[in-house]
């Protein structure tokens, strides 16, 4: 039989990523072998993200290239699966141009659903699911370093913030079997990879009953951790209500466990948290991150913010300025209220911030971070870190990159190591992102 091609586009965050290589794994098994080239494909799909609305809006013109193929190769399937397959699953199929519309917990269907496919027959399965984590499949890793694998270990949130529509196009919460967890962590190590990402909508309330004992999210923090010394961990993404003193004491015993916390605050007014539904006031938020800094000093903190959601004042605006200024976060990802369709946020509240206000805050939002990043960045001149080669630099190619534990990008001259080396480096200077080095000593 001859061999079946299957391309994939990810889009979105790190949990479409491994999604992507959870499909890449269950396709293999029927025949079908991965290819980076779209036109050489037999099967060519998106996996998409609904968090925004322009992600959406980029995959409607994703599907338009992808019909071209169709001129060479006529009998090309074309797949949208993932969040907005969820989302817009009936407009996905009356637009007559994809073949297949599969949401994120139906993955096992995808050889059925592809071999029953025809010009007059497209196929669908959104069904959402309270029990499926995919932890008997080993996923096809599709990084290019071979450095850092991506794990998941829960699936769905609980949380139904009124502004997300994750709830609605990953379903309820649901933690995975520790056990194949653990597994799939020595299995990576074993393959050469130096670092694993654990992934989950809300790490903190990951909780699995076993035959003997529960286990919490600190509890594998130090079960993975405890494979290898030489495999780093870190983990996304932390909730401010969720993130215990236990999991910020585990993290500080173990050294290879990465000292960085990735913790959305998305306003800094507690009118707004509450409106956002986000379950912790303000004082809250800033008591976790002095506890995160009394136990780990040096812990790096990011966060996510949202400016100009619904009915918010130049109050509101401010209270979010005057936290990044106290907080001082490493770097933020900073976005304007983008409305999407079925959330309660769109049910409940009109949209009332004109688009030219949202501008305006968030670029007053992003001025304030590129301050506070330099302030971080050049904070750490001096000082010396552990950096896990990733590789080259995009920049200069007689220099390397790596991160260091608290995940701010180091580059430094360096002919003599290799992606997955482990380098003392010494901060020499720096920019708003990236630390500049130079190599002390190997270890």
């Amino acid at each position: 039989m001859q061999e079946r091609k299957i391309y994939i586009e990810t889009y979105g965050c790190q949990m479409n990523v491994n999604d992507t290589e959870v499909i890449f794994s269950i396709m293999a098994n029927h025949g079908y072998s991965r290819t980076e080239d779209m036109a050489d494909a037999d099967i060519i799909m998106a996996n998409t993200c609904s968090v925004r609305d322009n992600a959406e809006q980029r995959i409607w013109g994703r599907i338009d290239q992808f019909n071209l193929c169709r001129k060479n190769k006529p009998n090309v399937i074309i797949g949208i699966v993932g969040c907005m397959a969820e989302r817009l699953k009936d407009q996905l199929l009356d637009s007559h141009k994809v073949d297949l519309v599969v949401g994120p917990d139906a993955y096992r269907t995808l050889p059925d659903l592809v071999e029953a496919v025809s010009p007059d027959n497209p196929q669908m399965n959104v069904t959402l699911s309270r029990v499926e984590t995919y932890d008997d499949i080993t996923p096809v890793r599709i990084d290019k370093n071979g450095v850092s694998a991506f794990i998941s270990i829960m699936r769905g949130c609980n949380n139904v913030c009124s502004y997300c529509v994750v709830p609605y196009t990953r379903g309820a919460e649901r933690s995975r079997d520790a056990n194949t967890i653990v597994r799939e962590a020595c299995d990576v190590f074993q393959k050469g990879y130096k670092e694993v990402v654990l992934l989950g909508q809300n790490v903190d309330s990951y909780f699995w009953k076993s035959p003997t004992g529960n286990v919490t999210f600190a509890n594998l923090l130090e079960m993975v951790a405890q494979v290898s010394p030489e495999l780093r961990v870190r983990f996304s993404t932390s909730n401010p209500q969720d993130i215990s003193d236990e999991v910020l004491y585990t993290m500080a015993k173990y050294d290879n466990i990465c000292k960085h916390i990735h913790l959305p605050v998305q306003s800094g007014s507690n009118v707004m948290l509450e409106k956002m539904r986000r379950r912790y006031t303000r004082e809250w938020y800033l008591e976790r991150v002095a506890k995160i800094r009394e136990i780990m000093p040096d812990c790096g903190l990011t966060t996510d913010v949202i400016a100009g959601f619904c009915g918010e004042t130049e109050q509101d605006h401010q209270d979010t300025l005057s936290l990044f200024k106290e907080v001082c976060f490493d770097t933020a990802f900073m976005f304007y209220y983008s409305e999407r369709p079925g959330t309660l946020a769109a049910r409940k509240y009109p949209d009332d911030v004109p688009i030219e206000v949202k501008t305006k805050r968030l670029n007053e939002i992003i001025a304030l971070q590129g301050e506070c990043s330099l302030k971080s960045y050049t904070a750490d001149i001096g000082k010396t870190f552990k950096v896990l080669v990733e590789g080259p630099s995009k920049k200069n190619p007689d220099e390397l990159c790596g991160r260091a534990s608290n995940n701010k990008m180091c580059v430094f001259p360096d002919k003599t190591h290799k992606a997955g080396d482990y380098v003392n480096v010494r901060v020499l200077s720096c920019t708003s992102a990236t630390l500049i080095c130079e190599l002390v000593n190997n270890i």
